[in-house]
This record gives structure tokens, sequence and C-alpha cells, in this order.
């Protein structure tokens, strides 16, 4: 596509569920796709002014695969079966012409997500928000918890750091860690703030938002991965990249993050851009925290859901009524 076409953002969006939580310790994230859709989803994405929404319903979480043993990394088979039929999934909602939409799950659902991505536009761009890094390897992680490595699981780059994994064959790392970004960061192990700094990762971390803003953060990493502005944008979100005031029913919260207005108007940023294709939701875990603490964090996803996909918070003008009907007095 040249420079001179206006890219326009896609009317319509298939939603994927990925009920999925063995990339982590606790109980509850794997409710979350079911949740969010009880609290109106569909609905809340309908109200935007000419967008059609397609479910995919969820992708089947149940393995028959035997676990296999790899050093310092939990349930790894499980991990790549789901994320094996959520690539195809996701491959084919773009080929559908639709954003993928894909409400998790813990974050090791990335791996698929992203895979299954570039599959279909190998040109992609990845902004990773979230306070954590996740580009551990299993030599780097102190938990074995695969949510804190999809990001090193995806980029060439790293390719040579891992041992062989069984059952992953189906995931060649062709990724390059040129093409992301990072927004949110706040809770970095050495490890991963080695790989940033060699690679040169734009990486907003939530210092560099407090000096420079959201607006010129996101604005420019966008100037560094894609100078031309012509490539697809993915966005991971992780609902832990807001403050934890903000989205308490997260598994590992970290405060002093994102407010929800910064998450809404980095979204709107990157829905202006019209390259949206795909965006994740993850980390939401609905059963840590009261009732309250729930609605809250679920209730933030959404609004960061709607700012990616043209919610206008200004809202919109009745179509074919040019004037306010007046109140004449006789």
């Amino acid at each position: 596509m040249s420079q001179a076409q206006k890219w326009e953002p896609l009317k319509s969006v298939g939603i994927i569920g990925v009920p999925f939580e063995k990339g982590q310790k606790k109980y509850g994230v794997s409710v979350a796709p079911a949740a969010v859709r009880s609290a109106g989803l569909i609905n809340h994405l309908k109200t935007i002014e000419g967008l059609d929404v397609k479910d995919y319903g969820d992708i089947d979480t149940t393995t028959t695969e035997a676990e296999v043993k790899v050093d310092n990394m939990s349930h790894l088979s499980q991990v790549s079966a789901c994320n094996k039929k959520l690539s195809e999934r996701v491959s084919q909602v773009l080929k559908d012409g639709r954003v993928a939409v894909t409400i998790g799950g813990d974050h090791s659902i990335g791996v698929g997500t992203v895979d299954g991505h570039y599959k279909v536009n190998e040109d992609m761009i990845l902004i990773w928000v979230d306070a954590h890094a996740d580009i551990n390897t299993n030599k780097t992680s102190d938990s074995g918890s695969v949510h804190g490595m999809p990001v090193a699981l995806l980029v060439k780059e790293l390719a040579d750091y891992w041992p062989y994994l069984p059952t992953m064959d189906w995931q060649v790392p062709k990724f390059s860690i040129k093409n992301l970004g990072y927004i949110g960061l706040r809770s970095v192990d050495e490890y991963e703030r080695l790989a940033i700094e060699k690679y040169k990762v734009p990486a907003f971390a939530m210092e560099d938002i407090e000096e420079h803003g959201i607006r010129k953060s996101i604005q420019h990493i966008l100037k560094v991965l894609d100078p031309e502005m012509k490539k697809p944008i993915h966005v991971s979100f992780d609902i832990d990249s807001l403050d934890a005031l903000e989205a308490p029913s997260t598994g590992t919260p970290v405060r002093g993050g994102l407010s929800l207005r910064e998450a809404i108007n980095l979204m709107e940023i990157i829905h202006a851009t019209g390259r949206l294709r795909a965006i994740d939701l993850v980390e939401i875990n609905p059963a840590l925290g009261d009732d309250c603490d729930r609605k809250r964090t679920i209730e933030a996803g959404l609004c960061v859901l709607k700012a990616a996909l043209g919610f206008s918070r200004r809202g919109t003008a009745p179509r074919g009524v040019l004037d306010l009907p007046v109140q004449t007095h006789h």
C-alpha cells in the first residue's frame, strides 16, 4: 500500500475468547472471556457507529497432549496446544476482513495472537502495553510461568536462547524485535532490561510517559517502528498496564500505572491511524477482589476496547438531522 493511500479503520471485528490460565499460577483468568461477554461486550461494541461485530466463540483449551518437561517452564504442552488453535483462529478472522479482538486468558496467549497475525501480515508491528516486558526465557524467568515469556518466544532474535521446546514445532519465531514497542512498563527484570537495551526497543516506561505524555510516547513508537505509516498494527493490552486502582482484579498488579484516561487516549490515537488489525485484552481475573473490583476492572477493559475500535467520547451526531429541534414560542 503506497503512502498516498489513506488507511481507513476496519468497520468489522471478530471476537475470540480464550479461557486459558495455565500461563500463570492463579485461578480465575480463564473465566474472563465469559465475564466480559456477560458484562455486555457485544452490545458495547455495537454502540460504535457502523461497527459490524461477529463472535467467533471460544478457543477449546482442553488438550490430550501429555505434559512435557522443559526446565522452568510450566504447562508448556497446554500453552502450546491452546496457542496453536488460537493462531489459526486469528488468521481466519483477519482473512475474513475483520479486526481480531481476542479476550484472554493470561498473556501467554500473545504467542498465538501474534503468530496468527504475522502469518497474514508479515509487515505487522506490535505494541505491547503492559507493566511487564514479558521477554524472559525459561533461563531468566523467576517464576517459570509462560505468561512472562511470550515476547521472547515470538521474536526471532532470541530464538537461539531457547532449548528445543517439544510441542512448539508449529510456532517458528519469525517476528523481528525491530517491530516491537512497549508502553506502560514499570516492573522489568534485569535480563529483560538487557534485551530491550541491546535491541534498542522503543520502550516508554511510566516515567517516560510522565515526562512526554501518552500522545508523544505512542507517536514516537509508531514513528520509529513504521516511519512510512503503512504497517498493520497489533496491540497486546495487558490490563495490568493500568494502575491497580483502575483495574484491581488482575494477577500481578503494579501500582503507579496508566490512568484509564491515558489508556483510552492511547487507543484512540492507534484507532485514528486506521491500521489497527488485532487487539488482545488479557489478564483480567474476575476471581480476584470483590464484586466492585471485578466490575471496575471489566469496565476498564471494555473502555479500552471501545476506544480502540472507534468509540467517540464526544458522541456521534444523529444522521440526517441538520438542525436541533428548536422550541418556538407562539
